[in-house]
This record gives C-alpha cells, sequence and structure tokens, in this order.
C-alpha cells in the first residue's frame, strides 16, 4: 500500500510554525501579520470559507479583518475599498473572496490589488512572474500541491508530470510549478486524446477535473506520486475525490486522500503567503 499524506496533518505542523513566529513577533513588540478579506454579497458558500479563513487566521496568530460588504455594491466601491487597503501599512495581504455578485468586474477588481499584497496570486503581474520562474506569490493550491510532494519525498527534477486540468487556479499554475522544479510537464483537458496512456505515464499525476472517482488504476502509473485536488460532495453527502483512492492506493508510492488531503493546505499557504508579504514589507520598510 502506498503511503497516504495527510494534508491536514501537514496544514496543522506549519500552522503551529506560523503562530510561534507571530507569538515571536508579539513578544518583541513587533507588529503582527495582518490579512484583509474582502467579500461582496452573500453567497453560502463564500461565507463559509471566509468564516474558516477567519478562524485559521486566529489559530496561527495572524490577524485578519474581514470587510463585508453588499451584494448590490458598484465596481467602484469594491475598487476604492481595495485601493485603501493597498495604502494602508498595518495590511500585509488582500484576499478577494470569489465569485463577486453579477454585474462586477472580477479580473479588473483583482487588477487593483497591489501585487505585493496579492496572497492569492492571482494578480497578472504575480501570475506572470510565475510563469517566467521569477519569484512571486502563486496561487494556494498549486504551493500547496508542492509542499505535499516536498513531504511525499518526491524530487521533481526528471520526473514526467501530468496536470489533468487547465484551470488558472490550480492547473496551470500547478503545471508551472512543477516545471520550474524540473519536471517534464504535460497538461491535459477535455480534449486530449489518449488520456489513460498519458497517465499511465507520469511519475507525478495531478487530479483536477471535478469528476468523482474518474481516475482508476487503468490510469495509474506503479510507484506513482498522486495529488487528487478534486471535492466532489455525492448524493449520500460524503465527499469524495476525482481519484478512486480505494482503487489505486495499492499502486501509489504516494497519495493524499478526500477529504483531508489538498483542502487544508489551501488555507494553510494563504497564511503563508500573507506572512511572507509581511515579511517582505518589512524589509523594505527597515524594520516594522
Amino acid at each position: 500500500m502506498g503511503k497516504i499524506i495527510y494534508g491536514s496533518e501537514v496544514s496543522s505542523e506549519l500552522r503551529e510554525e506560523l503562530r510561534l513566529e507571530a507569538e515571536h513577533l508579539k513578544q518583541e513588540g513587533k507588529r503582527i501579520p495582518k490579512l484583509a478579506v474582502i467579500l461582496a454579497g452573500d453567497n453560502p458558500a463564500s461565507l463559509s470559507y471566509v468564516k474558516g479563513k477567519a478562524k485559521a487566521c486566529e489559530a496561527a496568530g495572524i490577524l485578519e479583518e474581514t470587510f463585508h460588504l453588499d451584494g448590490s455594491v458598484s465596481q467602484k466601491e469594491l475598487e476604492d475599498l481595495i485601493h485603501q487597503c493597498n495604502e494602508n501599512a498595518e495590511i500585509d495581504g488582500i484576499l478577494l473572496q470569489l465569485p463577486l455578485p453579477a454585474g462586477l468586474d472580477e479580473n479588473h477588481a483583482i487588477e487593483q490589488i497591489s501585487p505585493h499584497k496579492d496572497v492569492d496570486g492571482l494578480h497578472p503581474l504575480n501570475f506572470g512572474k510565475v510563469h517566467l520562474g521569477i519569484p512571486a506569490f502563486a496561487p494556494c493550491t498549486p504551493l500547496g500541491i508542492m509542499e505535499l510532494l516536498k513531504r511525499m519525498g518526491c524530487d521533481c527534477d526528471g520526473k514526467n508530470a501530468v496536470v489533468v486540468g487547465r484551470s488558472k487556479l490550480v492547473g496551470e499554475p500547478a503545471a508551472r510549478l512543477l516545471l520550474n522544479a524540473n519536471a517534464t510537464v504535460t497538461i491535459c483537458h477535455s480534449h486530449t486524446k489518449n488520456l489513460k496512456e498519458i497517465c499511465r505515464n507520469a511519475d507525478i499525476l495531478i487530479a483536477a477535473v471535478g469528476k468523482p472517482r474518474f481516475f482508476n488504476h487503468e490510469y495509474v502509473k506503479e510507484g506513482a506520486y498522486v495529488i487528487d485536488v478534486g471535492i466532489n460532495r455525492m448524493a449520500d453527502g460524503h465527499l469524495t475525490g476525482d481519484v478512486d483512492f480505494e482503487d489505486v492506493k495499492d499502486l501509489c508510492a504516494a497519495i493524499t486522500p478526500v477529504p483531508k488531503g489538498v483542502g487544508p493546505m489551501t488555507i494553510t499557504m494563504l497564511l503563508e503567503n500573507t506572512m511572507k508579504a509581511y515579511r517582505e514589507a518589512v524589509n523594505e520598510s527597515g524594520g516594522l
């Protein structure tokens, strides 16, 4: 049986490290890192996500302030708030909770976030730097994927990596980070031919298609490292991934489960990015 890597356990370790760092800053009388979360409207899923992020910040010793705007907020009002957060030296990271209410321009709003405070890694400047191999804030889920591969003991250098899914939040940046780590990367999607054959040649398989238990043993090479990004709620209420876990676990060198796999890592990497933004702000100012 392959090694099961629980993102929930890795996440707890990283958050404790962040908490200790924040506690050290507090003891020295220094400013504490702070994340601003901007939420527009009352999307139930978004409300739940924001609540989870606030709880995670508190546990890690990072300050958090949620700006909850009415669903009828104008583009200008939203962007004025973003600019205010950009100018506030007490705020290190800005997260714009997506999706935005209908009628608001998501891309334009993201472009207003200072790249230095873009801890979600979605600003075009940061996105471009990541694709050029220049140090920058990367999207949180792909960062979590790379950390899990590290915890699996997987050296990406020279390995064949297959990413199934080409979203801008997961697939594309994950492929780029793997390439930056010297893996040979193939991105597959809904138009890909011979998907099984391609996946069976993968030393590293990243599944991010949103299809429950789609990847069975026919898709997985023996000894592969498998990262399951999918989170699918079944009719009975249970969560399952894109990988048929029971069918492939004995084939893998290591695999992440669903739940308790990639999911917990996403918020943790958001916290890591916030601390990183804080450190960079302190270095620029010569100390805070």
